[in-house]
């Protein structure tokens, strides 16, 4: 079945520009793992909202798994520990920022999974 994981990632008001931009320079860094279907990221309208979506399609949970353990999620993200890592027994703390930025932009993070349902 596939599944969801949405990221749900909460920045400053003037961070938002920061995180996009983070994201594209490690555009593609998933797309060769096997059982990754999608990404989208998502930018709140709200001028009241501050949390960003990141959203992957995956072919099962055991996809996502194998990506959160390999050596490119540790990559793509600098080597550095991630809230997504830490709820799923995968963390490698330590290492340094992704790409040479500073410090995450993200003030919290929280991984919600989905099933998509056959309607048919």
């Amino acid at each position: 079945m596939t599944i969801l994981k949405i990221n749900a990632i909460t920045v400053p008001a003037d961070s938002g520009d920061e995180l996009a931009h983070r994201f594209a320079k490690r555009a593609g860094a998933v797309d060769g793992q096997d059982g990754f279907e999608g990404f989208e990221l998502l930018k709140p309208l709200d001028a009241d909202r501050h949390v960003w979506l990141v959203l992957t399609r995956w072919r099962d949970e055991e996809s996502f798994q194998n990506w959160i353990t390999s050596a490119n999620f540790k990559g793509a993200h600098g080597g550095r520990d991630t809230e997504i890592s830490r709820q799923h027994g995968a963390s490698d703390a330590g290492g340094p920022p992704p790409h040479g930025d500073a410090r995450p932009i993200g003030v919290s993070a929280e991984l919600w999974s989905y099933g998509v349902v056959d309607l048919t």
